[in-house]
């Protein structure tokens, strides 16, 4: 069997550390090809090298391990790195998903690197039940925080906050950022519901502009409004519907 590989997602630097050192000396074989210290870092490094195994701290910023879990969903086995509680371990030991608790035990990791093991020789499994048990509920509203878009053959992840515009394209969305553009087929009332409202605006039936880009606006020669961009030459237009979103600039 070949080399396994392996991410390592924690914001910890010294924790995370540990962790790889440990990792070498129960698990010389296993290959750990990149690190990341926050949750969208994590997500770019799974698309980028499709590891076997994911170490994914839960708590991190950017997106949380269970969000990058649900993106490695069948993709990757997946090993929490935690705090939780009794109940969350529980939930673990009944699942496809492995878990190791901080600080870390190396006796612990011992039965994680075990299990893996036994793995590697079946596809990774779904991960939906088990996360959905161990998921906590949720507080408040969660807004959409990335998209994977599609850049020629290429599949990219994009943040939120570096989208300029979203406009609807036959049968996709462009996604336009300062710096290049791409499409996903997610359509634009779709997104509507998705995205922070107080941050992404709709400006015309098909077009949403992320409010903090916005430089200024202006009337062309038939008097319609058209929104200017920070960093970008594109103007936007405004339908008369949405005019009123721009009253006192």
């Amino acid at each position: 069997m070949s080399t396994a590989t392996a991410i390592v997602a924690e914001d910890e630097a010294t924790l995370r550390q540990q962790l790889v050192e440990q990792l070498g000396q129960l698990w010389p074989e296993l290959d750990v090809i990149a690190e990341a210290s926050d949750g969208i870092q994590a997500l770019r490094l799974l698309d980028e090298h499709r590891p076997d195994v994911l170490f994914l701290d839960i708590n991190m910023p950017g997106a949380t391990g269970m969000e990058v879990a649900r993106q490695a969903n069948g993709r990757a086995r997946v090993v929490f790195v935690t705090a939780y509680d009794e109940h969350a371990v529980a939930a673990f030991e009944q699942g496809a998903i492995d878990y190791v608790l901080k600080p870390i035990s190396a006796a612990r990791l011992f039965t994680t690197v075990s299990r893996l093991k036994e793995r590697l020789n079946a596809p990774p499994v779904r991960l939906d039940a088990v996360l959905d048990r161990i998921t906590p509920p949720s507080t408040g509203r969660s807004y959409l925080r990335w998209i994977n878009a599609s850049v020629g053959q290429n599949l990219r992840l994009i943040t939120v906050d570096e989208i300029v515009y979203f406009q609807a394209d036959n049968k996709y969305t462009r996604v336009v950022t300062s710096d290049a553009e791409a499409l996903i087929r997610k359509p634009l009332k779709e997104l509507v519901e998705q995205l922070d409202p107080q941050v992404f605006w709709q400006i015309h039936r098909s077009t949403l502009v992320n409010a903090r880009t916005i430089a200024g606006v202006a009337r062309d020669f038939r008097g319609r409004m058209l929104v200017k961009l920070k960093g970008r030459d594109d103007n936007l237009l405004v339908s008369d519907t949405y005019t009123h979103l721009f009253r006192q600039m």
